[in-house]
């Protein structure tokens, strides 16, 4: 057997006073952290700081939710049109179901009525309009409404990159404020040890902690977004060109 065992094993044991046992009873009987208390407890500017930064998260959280609906929707929409387009479809037919009283059309098919629109507009003054005026136009009523309806599925993605890059600094700003709170009120105490400031350093990092978690979904889903636009964005692109194509063709055969 080991020799420190054997004295370890015969030195006598004596109990803890009454004293030490109560305190160590209620050090582990308060080992877990309670938020809820913390956060009560806190300082009126770390405070604020939270509220700010549980405002802020709602937010981005809600916008979270919405943009998948509207990415989802996008991209349904656009996977639904190409298969009507590219089957062989009559462009009219096409163009007066995009009209239809009471229906909002958006994405690819939106970017073909306005074309298509505009493209039908000019070949009826053909006296005046040449084929590549026709086709002009076209492209560029094609690339306004391309422009519009990225910027709709860009919209709010601003707030959740503001919400990513300034939560960290808004919860260390109530990180500082409670710090410097536990510190001037150490000041007045005379016996100053780690438990008298472990409260208030507790509360403040929870601060830190709630602007984290704030940020963190706000940037992931703004990079994963920005992506998605991209994409969409160069989805449509490459429909404008294919699209500005076939009206060209179109606009030659009336000429012949």
């Amino acid at each position: 057997m080991n020799p420190f065992s054997l004295l370890l094993t015969a030195a006598p044991t004596t109990a803890l006073p009454a004293e030490a046992q109560a305190a160590a009873q209620t050090v582990a009987s308060e080992s877990g952290l309670n938020y809820i208390q913390l956060i009560w407890h806190a300082s009126l500017p770390v405070q604020l700081v939270m509220v700010l930064l549980l405002a802020a998260s709602v937010l981005s959280w809600f916008i979270i939710f919405g943009k998948m609906g509207v990415f989802s929707r996008a991209n349904k929409d656009a996977e639904e049109f190409e298969g009507r387009f590219w089957s062989g479809a009559d462009l009219n037919q096409l163009y007066r179901t995009a009209t239809e009283r009471n229906r909002i059309v958006s994405g690819l098919e939106a970017i073909f009525e306005a074309g298509f629109r505009e493209f039908t507009r000019l070949r009826q003054q053909k006296k005046n309009v040449d084929a590549r005026t026709q086709l002009e136009g076209a492209q560029r009523a094609m690339r306004a409404t391309l422009a519009r309806e990225v910027d709709a599925l860009e919209h709010n993605l601003e707030t959740l990159a503001n919400v990513g890059s300034t939560a960290p600094y808004v919860g260390l700003v109530g990180t500082v404020f409670g710090i410097m709170v536990s510190f001037h009120g150490l000041a007045n105490n005379k016996q100053a040890t780690i438990a008298s400031v472990a409260p208030g350093i507790s509360e403040a990092l929870i601060a830190t902690a709630m602007g984290l978690f704030a940020a963190i979904p706000a940037v992931w889903a703004y990079n994963r977004f920005a992506t998605r636009v991209e994409r969409l964005s160069v989805r449509y692109e490459s429909f404008t060109e294919e699209f500005s194509s076939i009206l060209q063709r179109q606009s030659h055969s009336d000429e012949g």
